[in-house]
């Protein structure tokens, strides 16, 4: 856990920012937890782009809030913009700190695929359906509460090792797709897959590359998506528990057999599920 210091001449005790990881990375998520030196009412911030709420945690005294770096994001010094409101004197108070993002070691994978034709060439009535399911996620994907719902660490949805890393490059069928956007799981048709946090269903249905989907709305823009399932175990708007069953793995959609493949997305960047799973949250 790394430890940055936001000062202002206005107080005499500090402000502390600190950040997990230490090393920022592109593609990953990363904590934001902040003790101010006087007690607030609200804290939000802004990072990359994104706008977004603090939690606050009694127990440490601090507030903390989810982000991430996009795989795009190039090394440099990013600057986070916090701005609060005090719980005395209720008047606006901002400060800023800048983060040194570092480019990631992702493994160098190309992996050649064959998958349907309907996947690569897809005729007039295939396109179609893809356009349909395009439209219901970008229509879905803009009901995200405002409130967060996860609570504490992110659970792995199952018990296996894993065939695909968030990153590598694939080939289907002779044609180069961009990098890998989540994590593939080796398990048969019929393992169980679970919540990997408290949330609501957002999404559970069929769409075109995903197959049988479940998405999962964390809140505050953080979502996990679990497709190829050979059957949905949840229904959309339904409150999911770490840790529930949400569907049973499979091989549906653009996929070359059975796995499990799953995403982490926040405000429309996709993150390292490996790395989100291997953070300490409050």
């Amino acid at each position: 856990m790394g430890v940055l210091f936001l000062c202002t001449p206005l107080f005499a005790t500090p402000w502390t920012v600190r950040s997990e990881p230490v090393q920022l990375l592109n593609g990953a998520p990363v904590l934001f937890q902040v003790r101010p030196s006087i007690k607030l009412d609200s804290l939000q911030g802004s990072w990359l782009g994104h706008q977004f709420a603090f939690s606050y945690n009694p127990a440490t005294k601090m507030w903390f809030a989810l982000a991430g770096v996009s795989y795009d994001t190039k090394p440099g010094k990013y600057t986070l913009e916090l701005a609060g409101e005090s719980a005395k004197e209720h008047r606006p108070l901002k400060f800023s700190q800048s983060f040194a993002v570092a480019r990631a070691h992702y493994p160098e994978v190309r992996v050649e695929l064959t998958v349907e034709k309907k996947f690569t060439e897809p005729d007039p009535e295939q396109i179609k359906q893809i356009e349909e399911s395009k439209k219901v996620k970008e229509e879905y994907f803009g009901r995200q509460s405002p409130l967060r719902e996860w609570d504490g660490n992110f659970a792995a949805p199952v018990n296996a090792s894993t065939s695909d890393v968030y990153g590598s490059r694939r080939i289907f069928n002779g044609v180069a797709q961009r990098e890998h956007q989540g994590l593939d799981y080796r398990v048969p048709t019929g393992t169980p897959v679970a919540a990997m946090n408290g949330g609501t269903v957002l999404l559970a249905r069929f769409l075109y590359f995903e197959g049988n989907c479940v998405v999962i709305d964390h809140g505050q823009g953080l979502l996990t998506l679990y497709f190829h399932l050979s059957e949905l175990k949840v229904k959309e708007g339904e409150t999911v528990k770490r840790g529930q069953l949400v569907g049973l793995s499979g091989g549906t959609g653009r996929a070359t057999g059975p796995h499990l493949h799953v995403a982490v997305r926040w405000q429309a960047t996709y993150l390292d599920p490996a790395r989100l799973l291997q953070m300490s949250l409050p």
